[in-house]
């Protein structure tokens, strides 16, 4: 009697072995999950950030030609974008730091 509950003991303990080794070996997968996942987002990020600068560049060299023509309403939407441009990053700056 006292065999079976030896080996029925080392086969708990090894099951709660095996039990913590599984709970690691989940947690390192969540890690790995996570970290793939906020590298996504960051490349994804980069790319609509550099679409976006395309864009702005585009924009600013277009009301660049109609401001240089004289155009009066080409100069305050520069003016305007300009300084709505910079408002906004010193409000995500202020929201940073």
């Amino acid at each position: 009697m006292s065999e079976s509950y030896e080996r029925e003991r080392q086969n708990n303990a090894r099951l709660d072995e095996l039990s913590a080794k599984v709970s690691a070996l989940r947690g390192v997968t969540i890690d790995i999950y996570d970290h793939a996942r906020n590298h996504e987002l960051i490349d994804s990020s980069t790319e609509t950030f550099s679409s976006m600068g395309t864009q702005l560049k585009g924009s600013a060299g277009r009301l660049g030609r109609m401001a240089a023509s004289g155009n009066k309403v080409a100069i305050l939407k520069l003016s305007g974008i300009l300084i709505g441009a910079f408002l906004v990053l010193y409000y995500l700056w202020r929201l940073m730091f």
